[in-house]
């Protein structure tokens, strides 16, 4: 059986769907475990946290009723929860500011003095911003009345002008409960509780291949498709099937070491420029490749004929090719 471990979108899995999962009625709060993961320095490092849930799945196919069992895993991922805070926290300022500089006189701008037309546009930047419930905002109107002096061919008079005081600030209730949501996500898997636990189903998603990384390398470095000066429709063809052997390569090589790596339960150090030190036990095939980039092969012409010169491959070249299963003497 193929095992298939997949995050399931909001539109399957939606914020009323988790909730349920996170605090269900009538029944104990689940048993929550820490996430491990070995990091590039040899240490146990916690990720994430999550439980477990087994669900009977009903479906129809051509007019008949189906089942099956389906485990589905409640993750929370830290990284994932600070990174949505943090936009939060950025979202929260900027529509602070916005409502703000509603009755701030500016060049340019138009300065709301009512409540009327101070309302509406604070909706239109809480929606934004989407920040609607998560701030108070108060806001009073009040009138000056400032006696004015005769000028030239205008009368003396009264003018009045209004002005709003605006208060702004964060609704602590709302985003401590909103905040207790982020970073959960629902994955689910065919596979039983035997066979695959769950920090293995979190770290097999986490190290799934990626087709868009492919994408990625072959519009940028070191393939760099784009942009491309071809006006033949054969000609891009043939560069694109051209390229995707490069893309290949670059694949398998990662493939390669980073499967030895893992199986010898080593790392690998020396890839990072300006932090020798720094060790990866999942190195890209463009760090590898840069590790060779300093190889120079000096030909010098003699009585005898030419003679060639190469520079002394490094411990971390040669730690590379053994990775890779060369010998040596594919350079030396």
């Amino acid at each position: 059986m193929t095992i298939i471990v997949i995050k399931l979108p909001t539109t399957i899995a939606s914020a009323e769907i988790l909730d349920t999962y996170l605090t269900p009625v009538g029944s104990p709060s689940p048993i929550i475990e820490p996430i491990y993961r070995m990091n590039d320095n040899g240490e146990m490092q916690e990720i994430a946290q999550g439980f477990e849930i087994n669900e009977i799945v009903f479906g129809e196919i051509d007019g008949e009723t189906i089942s099956w069992s389906e485990l589905c895993t409640v993750i929370r991922s830290f990284k994932h929860a600070a990174a949505q805070e943090k936009a939060l926290n950025k979202r929260l300022e900027k529509a602070k500011t916005a409502i703000n500089d509603l009755t701030r006189p500016r060049s340019g701008y138009k300065c709301i003095t009512t409540l009327d037309e101070f309302w509406p546009a604070v909706n239109g930047i809480l929606k934004q911003y989407l920040v609607s419930g998560l701030l108070e905002i108060e806001a009073n109107e009040s009138t000056i009345k400032k006696q004015r002096r005769r000028y030239r061919d205008k009368p003396a008079h009264v003018e009045i002008k209004h002005v709003l005081d605006v208060h702004a600030q964060d609704n602590d209730v709302a985003l401590a409960a909103m905040k207790k949501r982020f970073g959960w996500r629902v994955y689910a898997t065919n596979a039983p509780v035997e066979r695959l636990s769950l920090d293995d189903a979190v770290l097999a998603y986490r190290d799934e291949y990626i087709i868009e990384r492919g994408f990625g390398r072959l519009k940028g470095k070191p393939l760099s498709l784009t942009p491309m000066y071809l006006l033949r429709s054969d000609h891009a063809t043939g560069l694109i099937r051209l390229l995707t052997i490069g893309l290949r390569v670059l694949t398998l090589l990662e493939f390669v070491v980073r499967s030895k790596l893992d199986e010898t339960r080593t790392d690998i150090a020396g890839l990072y420029a300006g932090n020798p030190k720094r060790s990866t036990t999942r190195p890209t095939a463009e760090a590898l490749l840069g590790a060779f980039s300093y190889i120079d092969l000096i030909g010098i012409k003699g009585i005898d004929g030419i003679s060639y010169h190469l520079t002394p491959l490094t411990a971390l070249q040669q730690f590379i090719l053994e990775l890779l299963g060369f010998s040596p003497a594919t350079y030396t």
